[in-house]
């Protein structure tokens, strides 16, 4: 599987995701089995490119190659300024967000709004190919079905813009007026497939190894991406990369091998975040992590009341040593 001159390791990647994907995620999910990540998108609006929550997005120090980052926006010489902005912070490849559902996205006529007007997506693309070509950086793009269930175009539009140079497509197999409700289709997946030569990526309710081997059948992909159901477990990307390459499952991860990812990620989160907002931040990752296990319930409610970095990494790993001790009692038995 290659994006341009990169070579990956597999063909699983990290569906990029606002909150979540920053660089200690994405990180975590490549050392775990991801072959590939996007970063969560970076805004084309210059004016905030000095905000701290850019900053942190355009910060890809230690990351492993390559670094793909996505951008967001609506106007074509804006979004080819952000690639190149992009590309001194050491991008070496460029997201178009033409997925997002999301309202404050779609209202500005961002995201998968622009799936609405193919000439100024195609103009877009044009012209952040043209900024990122002088460099040899290759330009990617996510999109779903279309606007809506009357308006899936994603095919005519992924063949103007193979036409424009991108070099990858992602499909999300909803449109944007399902948001994330029902479940995702794959046929427009597999007509796109046959259509273009260039990659073709899978994307949506893909939640464990039989699913990818059934997406992967029903689409022709050549990669599948995985979005929410990597929160809170990075493990799937290992997991499902074992199974489609033995037909075996892995066992789940141990409460001690959780224990010990898990305060990784913390460590890595608060070094980014700082501890004010590192620590809130993670929250929504120990819920995550700990929805499914015993106690959690209680144990997210003391995790919410927690407000420094020290006593949440001790209550943590204070959770899942009781966790192991448990198991081990109940395996004595």
């Amino acid at each position: 599987m290659r994006i341009g001159q990169f070579l990956l390791p597999n063909n699983l990647f990290v569906a990029p995701m606002a909150g979540v994907t920053d660089r200690p995620f994405r990180m975590l999910c490549k050392r775990l089995g991801a072959g590939y990540a996007v970063s969560e998108m970076v805004t084309s609006r210059r004016d905030l490119w000095d905000s701290l929550k850019t900053s942190r997005r355009a910060n890809h120090d230690g990351e492993t190659e390559p670094i793909a980052v996505q951008i967001a926006g609506t106007d074509a010489e804006m979004m080819a300024d952000a690639a190149r902005y992009n590309i001194d912070r050491g991008a070496q490849i460029i997201d178009i967000n033409m997925g997002c559902p999301a309202k404050k996205v779609c209202n500005k006529w961002a995201g998968s709004a622009l799936m609405q007007d193919p000439a100024l997506a195609t103009e877009i693309v044009r012209a952040v190919v043209a900024a990122c070509a002088p460099q040899g950086v290759p330009v990617t793009l996510k999109m779903r079905t279309g606007w809506s269930a009357e308006g899936k175009n994603a095919l005519p539009l992924a063949l103007a813009f193979e036409a424009e140079g991108i070099a990858m497509l992602t499909i999300h197999g909803r449109t944007r007026e399902q948001g994330y409700s029902g479940q995702a289709e794959y046929a427009t997946a597999a007509e796109v497939k046959s259509r273009v030569q260039i990659p073709v990526v899978a994307n949506g309710d893909i939640t464990n190894t039989a699913r990818a081997r059934e997406v992967l059948a029903a689409t022709g992909a050549d990669a599948l991406m995985i979005g929410r159901a990597a929160q809170g477990n990075p493990w799937i990307f290992r997991e499902i990369a074992h199974g489609l390459a033995t037909g075996q499952d892995l066992p789940p991860p141990s409460y001690a091998e959780m224990k010990r990812v898990l305060l990784a990620h913390l460590a890595e989160h608060v070094s980014l975040y700082g501890e004010y907002t590192g620590t809130r931040s993670a929250r929504k990752h120990i819920g995550w992590y700990t929805q499914a296990l015993p106690g959690a319930q209680a144990f997210r409610a003391q995790m919410n009341r927690i407000e420094d970095a020290e006593t949440q990494h001790q209550a943590v790993a204070d959770y899942f040593d009781q966790l192991v001790s448990a198991e081990a009692l109940a395996q004595a038995a």
